[in-house]
């Protein structure tokens, strides 16, 4: 059974959209270590509401933090200590979907990472969205995960932008699993028709 990692090269670039298709897709368990904010309408909830097959299951954080803020900075106003040693991945002979939060380089203390939560083992997809700046921001986080010897692949999210994408294809020669267009809604059924989209590129990674 494989690990797929969904990092984002920022916030809001459609992470939690793209790890419920993968996990549609797969059946797989779904897990978000590190929840910061929002926890009546949290990242598991949402994936949990849109994906429809039976053998999924949605694993809790282990950390729920209160303030929509950075992991670090949340955990503080809340008086624990976020530690990636602290952070233990739940058992299952399935498939795991893992959704960090924010960027690779989002701090979860004052010297870990998200980054510091992914293991060797791990297939990683990035999920890009294109504004002003997500160029850069697109190669340095592929980059570093290429670096560190991880195998990545690439959805895209959002309305099409042909040359920030040719430039980010090119220059990193990375699989590209397809694209999350800016739809009206998301619902179960709008997520299964992703899933068909992404089955078999999705497996061929």
């Amino acid at each position: 059974m494989n690990t797929y990692f969904i990092t984002g090269i920022s916030t809001d670039v459609g992470k939690t959209i793209a790890s419920a298709i993968i996990t549609e897709v797969l059946e797989a368990d779904y897990w978000k270590p590190v929840q910061a904010g929002d926890l009546n309408n949290c990242d598991t909830k949402k994936v949990q509401k849109l994906v429809s097959n039976s053998k999924s299951r949605f694993h809790p954080n282990s950390f729920a933090l209160n303030t929509p803020m950075s992991p670090h900075a949340s955990a503080e106003i809340d008086g624990v200590s976020v530690k990636a040693s602290k952070i233990k991945r739940p058992e299952t002979t399935n498939h795991l979907v893992i959704e960090g939060a924010g960027g690779l380089q989002v701090p979860i203390n004052d010297t870990e990472t998200i980054l510091d939560l992914i293991q060797p083992e791990d297939k990683i997809i990035v999920v890009s969205r294109h504004y002003l700046g997500s160029i850069n921001h697109s190669l340095l986080t592929i980059n570093v995960l290429k670096d560190n010897g991880f195998k990545v692949a690439v959805i895209f999210s959002g309305n099409e932008h042909p040359s920030t994408e040719g430039i980010i294809k090119k220059m990193t020669n990375v699989t590209v699993i397809g694209r999350i267009n800016e739809e009206p809604y998301f619902d179960q059924n709008v997520i299964k028709e992703y899933a068909n989209l992404f089955r078999d590129s999705l497996k061929a990674i």
